[in-house]
């Protein structure tokens, strides 16, 4: 019994690092180069290929419903149903308001990320073109498998963005600023 225990042990290590989500970290500066929290509210979309179909549901009296399969127990119900293609985009950050940094998740298989970030006060939005190379990382083999990534470019559209650099090229859970963000203060004006 003893062994058994000796052995269950040497499995298990607190080696492992407690903060293990890898993300591509952001600063944001004005176009100056001074550390700010943008005041504007920012929403980051992911632009995935392809399309997905919608279905949506419409009764009268009733708010439009949205699915992504079909549903026949509503057309049972008296409901129409609408099919129309969407992007098949993915919400990364949601409406974060008064940020001086964000995390973004980076995808393992493609070389180039393109991120369209949206701002509550401009109409405009700013596409960011990220490319990266990506690689497995083990701590330890008890602690499991990590993609990490190496940022070679990123460059940036100018709706509020005046200008976007590479500060660490070694994206891991460690926590550096990979990217700064320079505004150009647009989104700020009231």
């Amino acid at each position: 019994m003893a062994l058994a225990t000796q052995m269950l042990a040497g499995c298990y290590s607190n080696n492992c690092p407690m903060e293990n989500t890898v993300t591509c970290n952001f600063a944001f500066y004005d176009a100056e180069g001074t550390a700010i929290a943008y005041q504007d509210t920012i929403t980051v979309s992911t632009l995935k290929p392809g399309y997905k179909t919608v279905y949506t549901y419409r009764k009268m009296g009733t708010l439009p419903i949205v699915k992504e399969e079909p549903d026949p127990e509503l057309i049972e119900a008296g409901y129409t149903e609408t099919l129309s293609q969407q992007r098949n985009d993915t919400i990364l950050l949601n409406k974060k308001a008064n940020a001086t940094s964000i995390k973004i998740p980076m995808s393992y298989f493609g070389t180039i990320d393109t991120l369209v970030f949206a701002y509550r006060r401009i109409s405009l939005r700013d596409t960011v073109k990220i490319q990266h190379s990506s690689y497995p990382h083990v701590e330890l083999p008890e602690c499991g498998t990590h993609m990490f990534h190496h940022l070679k470019s990123v460059t940036a559209t100018d709706a509020a963005i005046d200008h976007i650099e590479i500060s660490n090229p070694n994206v891991g859970y460690e926590g550096a600023t990979n990217i700064k963000i320079y505004f150009n203060g647009v989104a700020e004006a009231e």
